[in-house]
């Protein structure tokens, strides 16, 4: 029941603005934010991801059907610190000359409420490649009277099992293995 009355309300939408077929949808990055939240020795701390590159396959008339692919370019990473940037960027966290980017995709989506999903997809870090459940809210709204999408997300992700800590930063003491991301997106039809 929850699937159909979703379904005729997106479909309702797209067919007011014109867009009534499956959409493919690309990331606007002016407005869209990608941060990273993590402690260290007990203080909180955030960085941004910058420059991701996304693009969304929905079709509104099967709410669960859906195709993410997102980019992300580590090295264009944002922190407060140079220190803290340079120390992400080496070799015992991301390693970036050796991974320059991690990805998330998905094709699977499952409805939870009216606007909440859970995406079944894979999370690539550091050649680390493991399946993850991303939970996200999904609205449709018209702005200038253009369509476009609002996407919001918090997950949380153990860095150590893509290998996001080795030697010293493998020791979750001062940084702990759990590492918040929180993405605030919007994106408008291709």
């Amino acid at each position: 029941m929850r699937t159909s009355i979703f379904s005729a309300a997106l479909t309702s939408l797209f067919m007011v603005a014109g867009a009534a077929q499956a959409a493919e949808w690309e990331l606007e990055p002016r407005e869209s934010k990608v941060i990273f939240k993590y402690s260290y020795e007990g203080t909180p701390y955030q960085g941004e991801f910058r420059n991701v590159e996304a693009t969304f396959d929905i079709d509104p008339m099967r709410p669960g059907s859906c195709d993410f692919q997102v980019t992300i370019p580590i090295a264009d990473i944002s922190v407060d610190s140079r220190e803290v940037l340079d120390y992400l960027l080496d070799i015992e966290l991301f390693d970036v000359d050796q991974f320059p980017t991690a990805s998330f995709s998905a094709e699977n989506c499952e409805l939870q409420s009216m606007n909440s999903f859970i995406a079944d997809g894979t999370l690539t870090i550091r050649d680390q490649t493991h399946p993850i459940e991303f939970p996200f809210e999904f609205d449709v709204e018209m702005v200038d009277g253009q369509v476009r999408f609002h996407l919001t997300s918090a997950v949380t992700i153990e860095r150590l099992k893509y290998g996001v800590g080795q030697g010293y930063w493998a020791n979750t003491a001062a940084i702990p293995n759990e590492v918040e991301v929180e993405v605030d997106v919007y994106a408008v039809q291709k």
